[in-house]
């Protein structure tokens, strides 16, 4: 999956606290959590009514330490046939605080209130869904043209040059194998999976696991002898299920600890004969291959790179070869609107990352000579993987903890497990595997 940034040198690791301890929020790893932003009363009183405003008319519940707040308050909605349904809430610990991070940074400035433990709710992923489900209607239409003077325009750091791309890899799956570990099934699969019904329990992911790896060997037509190129690894399971074909595979990572960990999988596994892990950015792919599998990648590339993303498929495919990939999605206009902008997600998770639309993957790929032969979406099941993902961390927390990652940490992350889940529940998000081939000349 794709993407911290403030708190890079491995996310602001500490020494785990003793029990009991409060966590203090380091400013020299979280500077913008830490200090409340400059931005004056009549900003933070634009935005409490705003934000107010429109919080009154969601399904939500909102208060603060001493009541409701501006939210309906009433606790309950109710269904016509299935009685009263509880809403998500939203607890205010620090309404001031609230207000002026939004009114200074917008939607950077909600999470960061989040991790900075201003605010919380009894149903993270279904507050978040709500609001994403509404997040047309949270900015009255008269100031949405102006959004480009409040929003932050994306650094030049992230951009993904050769050096930018190993940095901003760097800075979210170098993170420690320890910590995915802490979450992810025993297949170490970073994407989503795919599951024959719901509800699914944990336990059931690695097939679900193994079950979206096989229909992404399928599509490409991965059988015994195929040469097959990966691009990003991930843990190595997908080259491990591909290698157990027959296939050899040729699989690229930008991730030291990643290639670390997939090599020794493999070698366990019996097959490094079968398999070559490289330290590799995909611009400098060399060979042809019979199949190209790439998987939750595209996203980590850039808007200003999916031409030479592309190209790079397009030069690497065999005659009568195949691609099978598996993106996340978002409509044209919001990826529009994104492209641009620096985004909570882009600031704390994945530097550099921007999520294409289906449109924006269907003209690259045409552009590169490559023709769209099948697009499949299941929005619901990257839902349900993260679902599994978060209640997995939140388990987790003392092992976090101990693995020296403080609170600050484990709340941006599950700030960003629950955002990510709630983008997919609203269908906001889509997650699609795509299969190109070599467009026909005329």
């Amino acid at each position: 999956m794709t993407h911290p940034a403030t708190a890079s040198d491995h996310q602001a690791r500490l020494p785990g606290p003793r029990a009991g301890t409060p966590q203090r929020t380091d400013p020299a790893r979280w500077p913008d959590v830490a200090r409340l932003p400059a931005g004056g009363p009549v900003r933070t009183a634009v935005a409490a009514h705003l934000v107010g405003r429109a919080l009154k008319q969601l399904p939500l519940d909102v208060r603060t330490a001493t009541g409701p707040g501006p939210g309906p308050g009433t606790g309950h909605a109710t269904g016509r046939a299935t009685g009263p349904i509880r809403r998500p809430d939203l607890t205010l610990h620090d309404p001031d605080a609230f207000f002026r991070r939004i009114g200074s940074h917008g939607l950077i400035g909600f999470g960061e209130s989040y991790m900075a433990g201003e605010w919380d709710s009894d149903d993270l992923p279904g507050l978040l869904t709500v609001l994403a489900t509404h997040v047309d209607e949270l900015v009255p239409a008269p100031l949405r043209g102006l959004r480009p003077l409040w929003v932050a325009a994306r650094p030049g750091r992230d951009r993904n040059t050769r050096r930018g791309a190993r940095e901003n890899i760097h800075r979210h799956y170098d993170l420690s194998n320890d910590l995915f570990a802490t979450f992810l099934d025993p297949t170490l699969t970073y994407s989503s999976a795919v599951f024959t019904g719901f509800p699914a329990r944990f336990e059931d992911l690695p097939a679900a696991q193994h079950r979206k790896i096989d229909r992404l060997l399928d599509l490409a037509h991965v059988t015994d002898g195929t040469e097959l190129l990966e691009i990003g690894t991930g843990w190595g399971e997908l080259a491990l299920r591909a290698a157990a074909r027959g296939a050899r595979v040729t699989t690229l990572t930008l991730s030291t600890e990643q290639a670390e960990l997939a090599r020794a999988r493999i070698r366990a596994a019996g097959l490094g004969d079968r398999v070559d892990v490289r330290l590799c950015d995909y611009r400098d792919v060399e060979g042809r291959y019979d199949a190209v599998v790439s998987v939750e990648m595209i996203e980590a590339v850039g808007a200003e790179y999916w031409p030479s993303y592309f190209a790079t498929l397009r030069t690497a495919l065999r005659p009568g070869g195949r691609i099978a990939l598996q993106s996340i999605t978002m409509g044209h206009r919001q990826m529009q609107n994104t492209a641009a902008t620096h985004t909570w997600i882009s600031k704390y998770v994945f530097p550099g990352g921007l999520i294409p639309s289906r449109r924006a993957i269907t003209e690259h790929a045409a552009a590169a000579g490559l023709r769209t032969e099948s697009d499949l979406g299941f929005a619901e099941h990257y839902a349900h993987t993260l679902r599994l993902w978060r209640e997995r961390f939140t388990a987790s927390r003392q092992t976090v903890t101990d693995l020296g990652f403080d609170t600050v940490f484990q709340r941006l992350w599950e700030f960003y497990l629950a955002y990510s889940e709630a983008g997919f529940r609203s269908r906001y998000l889509d997650v699609r595997q795509v299969v190109l081939t070599e467009r026909s000349p005329r």
